[in-house]
């Protein structure tokens, strides 16, 4: 059964901040994080969901979201 994920946009305009791109500084944890997470290849991940249950995030915000957490408890 083919899986449908929530898409990830981190492109998206909001009224304010206008988008996400320009609420983030330029050297913040978050970007570094996405920049790697993009290396890693997630298909294995991807490819052992099942289907069941509501769309399921996007396995690559979840572990963009994971590092993050970590670092930033690893580096208070």
């Amino acid at each position: 059964m083919k899986v449908t994920f929530a898409q990830v946009d981190r492109e998206t305009l909001y009224l304010l901040p206008p988008s996400i791109q320009e609420w983030l500084p330029e050297q913040h944890l978050a970007r570094f994080v996405v920049e790697i997470v993009e290396q890693i290849n997630l298909e294995p991940l991807k490819a052992s969901y099942c289907g069941r249950g509501s769309q399921p995030y996007n396995p690559e915000m979840l572990v963009a979201l994971l590092f993050t957490v970590t670092l930033r408890e690893f580096f208070k």
